[in-house]
């Protein structure tokens, strides 16, 4: 993967932000906590500046802070998180095609559902490690100094991160072309409604989860082909029913879907993992609050109040 230049002493305040928001997104998974850290990065290297220090490399000052910051805010966020109403997802994103496939493709790995997950599973201090190695390319050294622990010490971090990682994640056995391809395919049966093509792409093991925060949506992961397959026709019969349309974005880097009402409004957002040739796993974030930073939020309410409406008339 690519890393994080050294960066100029004159680094364009919107490339520092992005550098900050890169970080601060992969380390929260959230977009608003992310942006406050990369904004507190960026209001202390000012500080610094007017105060007249001299900062060589404005992008180690930030990601430094941003990393700094965010072990704190995720060592009290894992209580709020243990607690949460239902299955706790990443916040999704969108994000476009560029020029660069090579690059868009790193990219796109580093931002996946299914790493932002198993994301969660490290602590605080080994996702740090992890992502400014795997992700971002830095040397244990320059780590060391962000994390003010010793090279040893870093290594040790990011071994065990790794292995972590490399036990929550699937092993791909096609390319990143053939799985988007699949997600396609996916997507495609979801348009169509076809329930055959939607059992044919899912794997033997397959899970469904669904963030719908507090009151909305279901508790618990559902496994296996059949049992996913059954929550995943009554989901599409009640977005149905509540009037809403689908569709297609791309979504932390990889196909996936948006759920909006009559009015273009988002009600939730849809993607997938897929390895070995299936969809081992489809996510649904209907969490209004995780959706806001992406446009207007469609009321819940009122679309589950019309859904049971239309239920009630005769038909």
């Amino acid at each position: 993967m690519r890393g994080i230049t050294n960066g100029a002493a004159d680094a364009p305040y919107d490339e520092l932000r992005a550098t900050a928001f890169a970080v601060a997104y992969r380390m929260m998974g959230s977009v608003s906590e992310a942006e406050d850290l990369a904004q507190e990065a960026l209001l202390r290297l000012h500080r610094e500046r007017e105060a007249g220090a001299r900062i060589d490399s404005p992008e180690g000052f930030v990601v430094t802070v941003v990393t700094r910051l965010g072990i704190d805010e995720l060592r009290s966020a894992r209580s709020r998180r243990e607690t949460y109403v239902g299955e706790w997802l990443p916040e999704p994103i969108l994000t476009v095609e560029d020029g660069d496939p090579g690059r868009h493709a790193e990219i796109a790995e580093s931002l996946s559902m299914a790493l932002l997950v198993v994301l969660e599973r490290l602590s605080p201090e080994q996702r740090a490690v992890f992502l400014l190695r795997e992700v971002f390319d830095y040397p244990y050294e320059r780590i060391a100094a962000v994390l003010g622990k010793s090279p040893a010490a870093v290594r040790q971090l990011g071994s065990r991160a790794r292995r972590q990682v490399d036990d929550g994640t699937p092993r791909f056995e096609t390319s990143r072309e053939q799985r988007r391809r699949l997600a396609t395919r996916f997507f495609e049966a979801i348009e169509d409604g076809d329930l055959d093509g939607l059992e044919a792409l899912l794997a033997e093991d397959a899970l469904v989860r669904g963030d719908g925060g507090e009151g909305g949506g279901r508790r618990t992961p559902v496994r296996g082909r059949v049992r996913c397959l059954q929550a995943m026709r009554a989901g599409l019969a009640l977005l149905a029913r509540m009037g809403t349309t689908l569709r297609r974005a791309e979504i932390n880097g990889e196909p996936g879907m948006l759920v909006l009402d009559a009015e273009d409004r988002l009600v939730g957002v849809v993607t997938v993992d897929v390895a070995d040739g299936c969809v081992s796993a489809v996510n649904s974030i209907f969490n209004p609050d995780k959706l806001r930073h992406l446009g207007p939020v469609a009321d819940r309410g009122e679309l589950l109040a019309a859904a049971r409406d239309r239920t009630r008339r005769p038909s």
